[in-house]
């Protein structure tokens, strides 16, 4: 196998942040124009109370069902190749998405955020288990900082964007004139993404010989019985876990228009605060690890976002008395929401880095797949939670009640992991580059 280049910033490296950021922006396009459509746009109450949990299942269910297997594809095959194929099928998946808005069509809208997930979960396995290919070892938390950085970027970019479309779709006397609006964002993007997908270098192809198992469960099940040899099931789960209140947090924050009494152009500049927020911790904690994977970032991330979420749900909502976008993005909410993306930074940096560097070479697809299928799994459990929890009185009036759930999770989650990883340095100890030992 060719050996990694030892340069960071590499015409391939450069080649997958781009692409992962075309990719990352069409996901959030869809997914944020479709919730606020189904919250009070023109599907508003076709889902019930709490809709938009509905929405997030659809986005996470087939992570769930189809890494396993998408792991596979990408052991067996060029990872490059894989991108390939994957950045070719955005292209009609996004066509198909773009012509459910212009009929207000929900289902069909919905069948397409399916299908692009289903795409997005090939392409998570081959994306992250590249990374290790393209790049030195001594570069992994770096380029892992820096490719999260550019999707956070491309999440701010997608819900501006995606904010704007949705008030001129939504907000349009005669809808007819803009209803072709989310279709052209989403082609266009879509094009873009494999058009940068073409820069990354070429790859060896992994095992030719591999028999592929058509059953994910199968393949979950086998690669969890060899993470559980190690500690390195414990770093997935912690890994996994951060995404149940990602999703949650997510879900809340389509709420806020309500919340702020604001247009959703307004609260979506909230959606940009917690991007760069995340970027901006992703990079930093990338280049705070230097030449060296440093975990224990992991536990002060942890603590940031427990006190972070706490805020958001026990302080009253403030805004400036100033224009509107200046006014919610100089809110205490934006604040509270800036602290608690950078320590989300911190906390998935070491964690997402040490899966890679652990994970077997030869099976690093699957290992990776597998991580993947479980953090969308807590981010399915998210999506049931919210909408069971938002259809209660108690929080479907004051939505901004969810963080204190967020936060209680976070520091029981927080302190079980502590407790699992206790005596091997993983989290709080002194050797964060030694492989952890069952």
């Amino acid at each position: 196998m060719k050996e990694p280049s030892p340069k960071l910033f590499n015409a391939g490296f450069l080649g997958l942040m781009v692409a992962q950021f075309f990719g990352a922006m069409n996901d959030n396009l869809l997914k944020v124009i479709l919730a606020f459509a189904v919250v009070r746009g023109v599907w508003e109450g076709r889902l019930g109370d709490g809709g938009e949990g509905i929405v997030s299942v659809c986005f996470t269910l087939p992570f769930l069902l189809l890494s396993g297997f998408a792991g596979q594809i990408a052991d067996r095959y060029s990872k490059r190749t894989v991108t390939l194929w994957v950045k070719i099928a955005e292209i009609p998946i996004a066509l198909l998405a773009g012509i459910g808005f212009y009929f207000e069509s929900l289902y069909l809208t919905l069948l397409a955020l399916v299908a692009l997930t289903c795409q997005s979960s090939f392409f998570g396995p081959a994306k992250y288990g590249m990374i290790p290919e393209l790049v030195s070892d001594k570069n992994l938390s770096r380029a892992n900082g820096s490719i999260n950085m550019m999707t956070n970027i491309a999440v701010i970019l997608g819900t501006v964007i995606a904010g704007s479309a949705s008030v001129r779709y939504h907000g349009s006397e005669d809808i007819a004139r803009t209803a072709w609006l989310p279709g052209v964002l989403f082609v266009a993007t879509a094009l873009l993404g494999f058009l940068a997908s073409l820069l990354i270098t070429r790859l060896q192809p992994g095992d030719r010989d591999l028999d592929i198992n058509y059953n994910p469960f199968v393949i979950y099940v086998e690669t969890i019985k060899k993470m559980g040899r190690t500690r390195l099931l414990t770093v997935m789960m912690a890994w996994g876990y951060f995404y149940l209140l990602a999703g949650l947090a997510l879900s809340t924050l389509f709420r806020y228009p309500e919340v702020l009494s604001v247009g959703d152009d307004e609260a979506s500049v909230l959606m940009g605060v917690l991007g760069i927020a995340i970027g901006l911790g992703c990079a930093i904690a990338g280049f705070i690890s230097g030449d060296r994977i440093e975990p224990r970032l992991t536990t002060i991330g942890a603590a940031g976002l427990v006190i972070f979420f706490f805020l958001l749900a026990a302080v009253p909502p403030w805004m400036p008395d100033m224009q509107p976008m200046i006014r919610v993005a100089l809110s205490n909410v934006a604040f509270f929401i800036f602290f608690a993306g950078f320590f989300a930074g911190f906390y998935i940096i070491p964690l997402q880095a040490l899966l890679q560097k652990l994970s077997p070479d030869d099976e690093r697809g699957q290992f990776l797949g597998t991580a993947n299928a479980v953090s969308f799994a807590f981010m399915t459990v998210a999506g049931l939670l919210y909408w069971v929890v938002m259809s209660t009185p108690a929080f479907n009036t004051r939505p901004q009640r969810m963080f204190y759930v967020s936060s209680g999770l976070m520091l029981a989650g927080a302190l079980f992991f502590l407790w699992k990883l206790r005596g091997t340095g993983i989290l709080i100890g002194s050797k964060p580059d030694e492989q952890p030992d069952g």
